[in-house]
């Protein structure tokens, strides 16, 4: 998933929102150990909500649209369209609420910068800078997104205007995929947290 999943699904826990959402810049176990037990736990939690979304038939099957011109890229870009797909959710968030917790999620990573790892922290200065969690809502948000991912994949063949044109033609079957799929995966993190907290 990305990165406003990852902070939705941390349940306004600043620990988890923090390690939640640093956890791809955290390799194995050594550098774990090296945050407070908190954030540890988010960084697990997101490894637990990768591991389930990259196994789940509906992720599959929303790949397969980005497939053909994405490639091993399939997975990435469908993770950006259900972020999307979560910032539209009007049964989650109001448009007030998506900007609020866009900056509740910034002011509480702000509160950690000393700790955090600075390649983390360069990419969140632009996640901050250009309210990514709240644009990308909008078609336009998602399409500087997309764009963004595409620039910097190195083995990617399609340009971003590729993606972004895949993802629109097949805007409604994604749409059913998140869906389908989200409320398994929160349903998901939140039995990962009750076992791991007994």
């Amino acid at each position: 998933m990305n990165h406003l999943a990852h902070a939705y699904l941390s349940f306004r826990q600043p620990g988890l929102l923090t390690g939640n959402l640093i956890a791809d810049f955290v390799k194995g176990h050594k550098h774990l150990s090296a945050f407070p037990a908190d954030i540890q736990q988010g960084i697990r939690l997101h490894r637990a909500i990768d591991t389930f979304t990259d196994q789940h038939p509906v992720t599959g099957k929303a790949k397969l649209f980005f497939r053909p011109s994405c490639g091993l890229y399939s997975g990435v870009f469908t993770d950006i369209v259900y972020d999307h797909f979560l910032a539209s959710d009007t049964s989650r968030f109001s448009n007030d609420d998506l900007y609020s917790f866009a900056h509740y999620v910034y002011s509480e990573i702000n509160r950690q910068a000393a700790i955090l790892p600075p390649s983390f922290l360069q990419m969140f200065d632009h996640m901050q800078t250009y309210n990514w969690l709240y644009n990308y809502h909008t078609t336009d948000g998602i399409s500087r997104a997309i764009r963004g991912v595409a620039r910097r994949a190195k083995y990617l063949q399609a340009d971003g205007n590729m993606v972004f044109a895949v993802f629109m033609e097949h805007y409604n079957a994604l749409k059913m995929c998140y869906e389908e799929f989200f409320p398994a995966l929160q349903a998901h993190a939140e039995n990962w947290l009750q076992m791991e907290n007994r």
